[in-house]
């Protein structure tokens, strides 16, 4: 008889650890303001880097365990492991080019799109109605945007201002395909008998690895003082790791279609402390812009959504843990800590 109580309660916490981790992934832009003499480069192979490669430390034994299912998939491995390493650099640079409100949510507000467009080519799957639909609410939102930074640039600073917010923009998609990419990567290990902690671990550790050169090229800077150093750290722990163990901790004890509607919360954090504690402004065509990019994911991820897409399993699921059902179940939606 308590056992439902008991079940209620646990996933009232799971979701209130999916709304924690978003919160934490959406401080992200504005914590590298913080820093403004550590570049985008850096501070994304930091994140990325070092977060990655702590992720693979913690499932170091996972995946010694499963070393052999990750060899014979090695391809799927380097795949989400290059995409993992240009995500941060695209990402980071968007928001600097194009402002933290309009590189999180074109980044962000566009991948659920790729993603389905990769699961299309690889994996088959039918661009659903609902899919179209919530494709014309995001890319409409997105050249609101576009429209509305470029035009505050044009009355601000300039053409430069203007093509560097476009940059922005094109740089703001390219992380939205590579986030796709790894996710689905990820996804496609965890289906194929591979637990989790092993795949995730594996992918971002190598991930990771990549990501080393170009912190040692661009990395001084995060070392040169101890506000810049604390940014740093605070990336890599906080929104990279403790995010990620909130977030799968949450899926454990809650649906993913659920999950992935809470994220949402991540952009419209983004973009509230890029205008409360940044100081940037966003117009009335630009906030339009934000809820139309949202609105795409609520129809993305709305149950019914999620239930048609997983229809077609790819394969058995296979976990050291209860997390590892959960990693498995949602999808192309495995958060990049952005």
């Amino acid at each position: 008889m308590k056992r439902p109580d008991g079940h209620v309660r646990s996933a009232g916490t799971g979701a209130l650890c999916v709304l924690a981790a978003s919160v934490l992934w959406g401080t992200t832009g504005t914590a590298a303001t913080f820093a403004p003499d550590v570049g985008p480069l850096a501070i994304g192979a930091v994140a990325m880097g070092l977060g990655g490669l702590l992720q693979a430390l913690v499932a170091a034994p996972q995946i010694v365990r499963h070393a052999a299912r990750l060899r014979a998939r090695r391809g799927t491995v380097l795949l989400g492991a290059l995409a993992v390493a240009v995500y941060p650099l695209a990402f980071y640079s968007s928001m600097h080019l194009a402002g933290v409100a309009v590189g999180t949510v074109v980044s962000l507000g566009t991948a659920p799109l790729a993603s389905a467009l990769i699961e299309r080519i690889m994996d088959r799957r039918r661009l659903t109605r609902r899919w179209m639909v919530a494709a014309t609410l995001g890319l409409l939102g997105t050249v609101l945007l576009c429209v509305a930074e470029a035009a505050q640039a044009a009355d601000g600073a300039g053409r430069s201002s203007v093509a560097d917010t476009l940059l922005g923009v094109s740089l703001g998609l390219v992380a939205a395909v590579t986030y796709a990419l790894y996710s689905w990567a990820a996804h496609r290990l965890i289906t194929r008998e591979i637990p989790s902690r092993a795949a995730m671990g594996s992918v971002f550790g190598l991930g990771g690895l990549l990501l080393l050169p170009v912190l040692l090229a661009t990395g001084a800077p995060l070392i040169s003082s101890w506000s810049n150093a604390a940014v740093g750290t605070y990336m890599a722990l906080v929104p990279m790791f403790a995010g990620y163990v909130l977030f799968g901790w949450g899926l454990a004890h809650v649906p993913a279609s659920t999950a992935t509607t809470l994220t949402l919360l991540e952009p419209a954090v983004a973009a509230v402390l890029a205008v409360l504690v940044v100081g940037e402004r966003l117009p009335t065509t630009g906030w339009t812009g934000i809820a139309l990019v949202i609105a795409c994911l609520a129809v993305l991820t709305s149950p019914a959504s999620a239930t048609r897409r997983r229809k077609p399993p790819l394969g058995p699921v296979a976990g050291d843990d209860a997390g590892d059902a959960g990693d498995a179940a949602r999808d192309d939606l495995v958060r990049p800590g952005a």
